[in-house]
């Protein structure tokens, strides 16, 4: 009589367990396989922005704690997904905005609008039919001022 209690105790605690994993799971919106983003990444990307995201603010500049900041500054949005790295991996449109938003909310889960709208395939296939060559460091100099700006402004008394 014990032994099927046991079993039912053992499987309520299996399934309690695995709600409360995907209770804890953070929602990213347009990311459709975190793994295979995850893969992507370190396929694509991680040679240059290293494992953490954290760059080497030179040539490889960093994501974590910075890049979902694009998205609030105009032109931001559009600059993620035209730089040299985005728009010319060799992933298709769909893999390309499934690692891209899942990029934004692991790199930097803080700074995600509350609105974001996920990239999609036909707005990363329009993107990168413009890839940004010698301008890309000017333009995200000027960016980065706009949400620094915008920073030290919300900040201010």
């Amino acid at each position: 009589m014990k032994r099927p209690l046991l079993g039912l105790a053992a499987g309520l605690a299996i399934v309690a367990a695995t709600v409360g994993v995907r209770a804890a799971t953070p929602i990213m919106r347009g990311v459709i396989d975190p793994q295979q983003a995850r893969i992507d990444y370190m396929l694509k990307c991680q040679g240059c922005h290293r494992p953490d995201g954290s760059g080497d603010d030179r040539s490889n500049p960093p994501m974590r704690n910075i890049v979902a900041q694009f998205l609030g500054v105009p032109g931001g949005r559009e600059f993620l997904g035209r730089v040299p790295g985005v728009s010319t991996v060799d992933l298709d449109d769909a893999r390309l905005a499934n690692l891209l938003n899942w990029t934004l909310y692991t790199y930097d889960p803080v700074h995600m609008p509350a609105d974001f709208r996920p990239y999609t395939a036909t707005e990363i296939g329009k993107l990168r039919r413009h890839p940004l060559r010698l301008e890309r460091a000017g333009m995200r100099a000027r960016l980065v001022g706009g949400f620094m700006q915008e920073r030290i402004q919300t900040q201010s008394p």
